[in-house]
């Protein structure tokens, strides 16, 4: 995986993020969801950098080969504000102080919460599979109820961590031959470790608490996605299906959006690489006018 690329640590205060980089040209910070790690990008990532990008693909705080705080009760060492902060001190020590921005999944909120807290360093970016916290719950039905019941029980103190890691094999499935052996093993190596998953834990806790808290103030002051944005989404997913056209819910965070659904399964860039990759490409180069 990730031929040419060059990986590190980051030390970012109390975190230490990994990263993989790679390329040259304008530089495009890929974030990945929950449960994978930065490997779920290596299909996507050389594609971009044959496009002539600069492509960085870290772990999340607490994900894979990155590490963070001990947790506290308020959760805010998992926060996506957090996190956002390591990826900008990230892409700073890699000399960027400006780039633009795809993420996924859990990697989505964090990507949004960077753009909220940071314009002036993301010049773009891209959402996928995703929509804002606060929207997902103040939309919830007993269909989402039924269908995202793990957000719920991962905010639980102390269960899930007991029963993820009694057998993380049976809890977390993931197929070798789909994902591709190098990023299934290392996937694999990740939720076998309990630190990995009280880490992840952490973040869906930080999701309902203080993630949401500062949505709801996001809103209540105005603020909104300062750069262009393209919105995703699998169609072999189930957002459209809960909420009918993602674009309507994100044009009430990101005045210039646009976005299309993608022929997939959830782990998008696993399962159709190319049309992401073609997606975000033409997306993030610029044309003159």
């Amino acid at each position: 995986m990730f031929e040419g690329f060059e990986a590190e640590r980051v030390r970012v205060g109390d975190a230490s993020i990994f990263v993989r980089h790679g390329g040259q040209g304008p530089p495009v910070v890929l974030l990945h969801g929950h449960p994978r790690t930065s490997a779920t990008w290596h299909r996507v990532a050389p594609l971009l950098v044959q496009g002539g990008f600069t492509v960085v693909c870290p772990d999340l705080r607490g994900y894979g080969r990155s590490t963070g705080p001990a947790p506290t009760a308020d959760h805010t060492g998992y926060s996506k504000r957090a996190v956002a902060g390591d990826v900008v001190e990230v892409m700073r020590s890699l000399g960027h102080t400006r780039f633009a921005l795809a993420g996924h999944d859990r990697g989505g909120a964090v990507a949004l919460r960077l753009a909220l807290d940071h314009p002036d360093a993301v010049s773009r970016v891209a959402l996928i599979d995703c929509l804002p916290i606060s929207e997902h719950l103040s939309r919830i039905t007993a269909e989402f109820a039924t269908q995202w019941w793990h957000w719920f029980f991962f905010a639980q103190p102390d269960i899930p961590e007991r029963v993820i890691n009694a057998d993380p094999d049976r809890w977390y499935h993931g197929d070798p031959l789909s994902m591709g052996q190098e990023n299934h093993d290392e996937w694999r190596a990740a939720t076998r470790d309990p630190d990995v998953v009280r880490a992840m834990l952490e973040d869906y806790r930080a999701g309902l608490t203080v993630d949401r808290r500062h949505e709801e103030e996001d809103r209540a002051a105005g603020r909104h996605v300062r750069c262009p944005a393209l919105v995703l989404w699998s169609l072999r997913d189930d957002l459209e299906d809960l909420y009918g056209d993602p674009l309507r819910i994100w044009r009430r965070w990101a005045p210039d959006v646009r976005g299309h659904g993608i022929d997939s399964g959830h782990h998008v860039a696993e399962e159709a690489p190319r049309a992401l990759a073609s997606s975000l490409a033409d997306f993030l180069t610029v044309r003159p006018e």
